[in-house]
């Protein structure tokens, strides 16, 4: 059976169009069907990932799950005395948690040798760390993606033109991928930011009249970018590709 992932928001829009005025199962049917024979020829059948892929998918997901819930515990605390509350215990545990599935992480990384060479190489860019290449090396190693545009299109950090005529709109992420792909390339960027190697090209971007957080956004697509080009080839990562001319000649 061949199947294919509709985005629900797109599929909503799309009913929304067509002047749907009622939703039953048989009205969402017809629609659905409607929709694959209009959008058939672009759209990709999914493809279940291998076992290893699942389970590091699985674990990177929860990963990030955790991490958000030490955070929100951490701010439960704030502004109160904890002397006699055992938080330090707590929080050592959740580091002993994170530490399990880091090794996890990595030694099933290990286990495969395209993945694990692949990995390496994405770790040689700057800013991006054992979470970020262990992400990108299994998102990578599952999906064929013709280049890296489609790539980043998958992960939302395409930005969308929003012109009518000579007015020039604000362009406002599609945020249409993963949203745990978007923040790891975000931090990357963070990273990368304040890096001597990187750090002249954040500069030259907020030179632009970027604010802060899209420059780092901008920084965290090129680095996708670099990815996408070093887990095709068998290079690692030069700083001074992306440096802008202006500085290197300084």
């Amino acid at each position: 059976v061949k199947v294919h992932v509709l985005n629900a928001r797109d599929y909503f829009f799309y009913a929304r169009a067509l002047g749907t005025r009622a939703k039953t199962d048989g009205v969402d049917a017809g629609v659905i069907a409607r929709y694959l024979v209009e959008h058939h020829s672009r759209l990709h059948p999914w493809q279940p990932g291998s076992t290893l892929q699942q389970r590091l998918q699985d674990l990177l997901a929860r990963r990030a799950q955790v991490v958000t819930h030490r955070m929100a515990l951490r701010q439960v605390f704030t502004g109160i005395d904890t002397k006699d509350i055992e938080l330090a215990k707590l929080q050592a545990a959740f580091d002993a948690l994170l530490r399990s599935m880091d090794e996890q992480v990595q030694a099933l990384i290990a286990s495969d040798a395209q993945m694990a060479r692949g990995c390496e190489r994405l770790r040689t860019i700057t800013g991006i760390g054992p979470q970020t290449s262990a992400l990108l090396a299994t998102l990578l190693s599952r999906l064929d993606f013709a280049n890296a545009d489609a790539l980043v299109g998958y992960s939302g950090l395409d930005p969308r033109p929003n012109d009518s005529g000579t007015k020039r709109g604000r362009r406002r992420l599609s945020k249409k991928g993963p949203p745990l792909l978007r923040r790891q390339m975000y931090l990357a960027g963070f990273a990368a930011s304040h890096s001597k190697a990187l750090k002249p090209l954040y500069q030259s971007i907020r030179a632009k009249g970027f604010t802060t957080t899209e420059a780092l956004v901008i920084l965290g697509r090129k680095l996708l970018r670099v990815a996408f080009a070093l887990w095709k080839g068998n290079e690692v990562f030069d700083p001074a590709r992306l440096i802008p001319k202006n500085d290197l000649q300084k």
